[in-house]
């Protein structure tokens, strides 16, 4: 395909249809950054991109309301300056610089979208405010890590092969957080012992219910792995975007719940690959392989098994979807101030024509655990390590950062 052809259909996915009045730019954004995002690059990264996105939009729209304590920033601000305007130029001007391989489409994208707000002083002002909060976000996540070549070392004895596949997020145990104080702030302690009567119960259950032709899986368990194959913000964010909407929140609280919730995520990413590479436990493809050198009689080897689908390349313990679920469901539970939620409804591009429906935020977390044992990614115990250092993380968020101004004590 030409260049500028590839160009023009990035530039249209990335535009879409202007929305006609802009009632939620913030969303509206969320969901060109996350279709941009995904497949691209590491889930983890990806969550990155949008949580910079968010921080942006949101210091921008509160620099004008100064309804909640600021992410970073807040910059003078007349209270006429268009709100709009400054949230699409913080999200422009930060996804732009973020992807720079798609740096003149994303400036297109804000451009057009700019375009439906009426000339005037107020645009004008809102623009300015966006740009230069977004310069500041980025500023600071300038030298976070995020750009460390990986130095992953693999196992092995010297002259030995070993499979050699770029390992995925292996920097991230020393990316710097959003919100957590470090990113061990919420380390769990290691995996249960190969002798255990728990490692023993585990690992028949995925080597039973996880195998890829598995004939004790269910129906809607085999549809459930399938479906939440898909990670990293399109798991996530088309959730929280529907909240927003059915909640018909107003622009500073659509700002502040996407914000909250997606460094609630990308703190998540952070914490479990500190988890993930401290303790470098195997994956069940590894372990069932290998099941007759774990010392544990009742762990019988198959030389053959295979999970659902191709393993994620980093290490199993914790398990990073559950994590990050969690930890998305907890910030919007402690948001909300229950669990019960609009009726949301996802599909998967990774289980086509299944559509899942959830009026309660931790059944969809719960879904998500689950699946990946059905999926012979994690073991029960990984999952239920993983939803409660979600849950505390989400948790953390809330009670840290972006709270309203009127809550005394906070920083």
């Amino acid at each position: 395909m030409p260049t500028n052809t590839r160009k023009m259909l990035i530039a249209a996915v990335i535009i879409g249809a202007a929305p006609p009045a802009f009632a939620d730019v913030i969303t509206d954004w969320n969901e060109k950054g996350v279709a941009h995002v995904t497949g691209k690059m590491a889930p983890a990264a990806a969550q990155r991109i949008m949580a910079i996105t968010h921080v942006a939009m949101f210091d921008a729209v509160n620099s004008i309301e100064r309804r909640y304590r600021p992410y970073l920033v807040q910059l003078p601000a007349g209270a006429t300056t268009s709100k709009e305007a400054a949230a699409a130029a913080a999200a422009g001007t930060a996804l732009a610089a973020l992807n720079p391989q798609a740096e003149v489409e994303f400036k297109g994208a804000m451009a057009a979208y700019l375009a439906g707000i009426p000339d005037g002083e107020s645009k004008t002002q809102g623009i300015a405010l966006g740009e230069a909060v977004a310069g500041k976000v980025l500023a600071a996540r300038a030298n976070d890590g995020s750009e460390a070549p990986d130095s992953y070392r693999p196992k092995t004895r010297p002259g030995v092969y070993v499979p050699t596949p770029s390992m995925v997020s292996s920097t991230w145990p020393n990316l710097k957080p959003f919100a957590l104080k470090s990113q061990s702030q919420f380390r769990p302690g290691p995996p249960i012992p190969l002798k255990s009567t728990e490692w023993t119960k585990d690992y028949n259950e995925i080597k039973t219910f996880g195998a890829r032709n598995s004939t004790k899986r269910s129906a809607r368990q085999t549809e459930d792995a399938r479906f939440w194959l898909i990670t990293g913000p399109q798991s996530t964010d088309p959730i929280v975007r529907q909240i927003v909407i059915a909640k018909k929140m107003s622009l500073i609280d659509s700002a502040r719940f996407m914000a909250v919730v997606t460094v609630a995520a990308a703190d998540a990413g952070v914490a479990v690959f500190d988890a993930k590479y401290q303790y470098d436990f195997w994956r069940p493809v590894t372990a069932i392989r290998n099941g007759d050198i774990d010392d544990n009689p009742a762990t019988e080897r198959d030389a053959a098994w295979q999970p659902i689908a191709d393993t994620p390349m980093h290490p199993e313990y914790p398990c990073a979807h559950c994590i990050i679920s969690n930890s998305v469901a907890s910030a919007v539970e402690a948001l909300l101030g229950t669990p019960e939620i609009p009726e949301v409804v996802m599909t998967s591009p990774t289980a086509p024509g299944a559509t899942h429906r959830f009026t309660n935020i931790r059944a969809y977390a719960d879904e998500v655990a689950h699946a990946r044992i059905w999926a012979g990614f994690h073991y029960r115990f990984s999952t239920r390590v993983g939803q409660d250092m979600g849950r505390k993380i989400g948790q953390y968020v809330v009670d840290n950062v972006m709270r309203p101004m009127s809550v005394a004590g906070t920083q």
